[in-house]
């Protein structure tokens, strides 16, 4: 049996929640899952409760925690872009109390986007499950409506009785239409100034590739995020190489949306995360892929 501890965690001298999922049997690495969006600890459809639960159950002890700002965390509230201390903190706390010394960090949408920006900063992280990673741009955003939107209305036989009966606003239509055009001919991602912080994208971008370990991939097919980091992929040779390498394992949920809400698909999620990081633990060496 998996033994679950609640407790004070310290960040930057602010108090929040965690809570330890410890495994009877643990393995020698563990995971921390990292909350997305304005989520806390427990996260939509109370997943990172049960996915927790899932991976202790499977030998692998777990850490889901608040923000500060969040949930039960103090101090002011922050997005994904500012929280490299609390995951530092997370990861501190993770490793004294079960004292494990290898971490994976599991992160849906905008902490998948934290999480590969923190990775190659902590020599102690050893893996990424990144799922529907947030990269949005207005450039992927609109190519993304002009090919799941505008082309699936073309397709639409009640689009078109709208427009034989005159019911069809084609001057608002047009207009929308228009701007999703130019917006699809901006860039896919944005290059920083010397004098401001460089913008989450390439932040991301650059942190992949600096970190250049194993990452379990995990797609929804009825998804907007999802769909823009496929844009975003096939658009930008670099980002390309990055999803496309050879220490990244992907796998798409055909049927599943943004936070894979019914118990089939979140069943698939533990099973997958459950199965890629025991055979990363299994591993002789820390930067060694996963085989599954």
């Amino acid at each position: 049996m998996s033994c679950e501890e609640a407790y004070t965690l310290s960040v930057a001298g602010e108090p929040t929640v965690a809570i330890l999922h410890t495994a009877a049997a643990p393995a020698s690495i563990g995971v921390v899952v990292i909350v997305g969006g304005p989520q806390y600890r427990v996260g939509s459809h109370r997943q990172f409760v049960l996915l927790s639960r899932a991976l202790a159950g499977a030998g692998i002890t777990t850490l889901r925690f608040d923000y500060r700002g969040i949930g039960d965390g103090s101090g002011a509230a922050r997005d994904f872009e500012d929280v490299n201390d609390d995951i530092r903190a997370a990861i501190d706390s993770l490793c004294t109390r079960a004292g494990v010394g290898r971490v994976v960090l599991w992160g849906l949408c905008d902490a998948a986007s934290a999480a590969l920006m923190y990775a190659s900063n902590d020599s102690r992280v050893v893996g990424l499950v990144l799922l529907n990673p947030w990269v949005h741009s207005l450039a992927t955003e609109a190519r993304v409506r002009l090919k799941t939107y505008y082309l699936a209305r073309l397709r639409n036989r009640e689009f078109w009785r709208k427009v034989l009966r005159l019911q069809f606003d084609w001057r608002a239509s047009l207009a929308s239409l228009g701007g999703y055009f130019r917006g699809a001919l901006g860039r896919s991602s944005v290059v920083a100034s010397s004098t401001v912080r460089p913008h989450f994208l390439a932040r991301m971008k650059h942190g992949w590739a600096a970190f250049g370990g194993p990452v379990l991939l995990i797609l929804s097919g009825d998804d907007f995020t999802a769909g823009e980091f496929r844009e975003l992929c096939g658009s930008d040779r670099q980002w390309q190489e990055l999803s496309a390498g050879v220490r990244v394992e992907t796998h798409e949920l055909a049927a599943a949306n943004h936070t894979f809400s019914s118990a089939q698909w979140r069943q698939e999620v533990e099973q997958l995360t459950c199965l890629w990081v025991r055979a990363l633990g299994a591993t002789t060496q820390a930067g060694d892929p996963p085989k599954v």
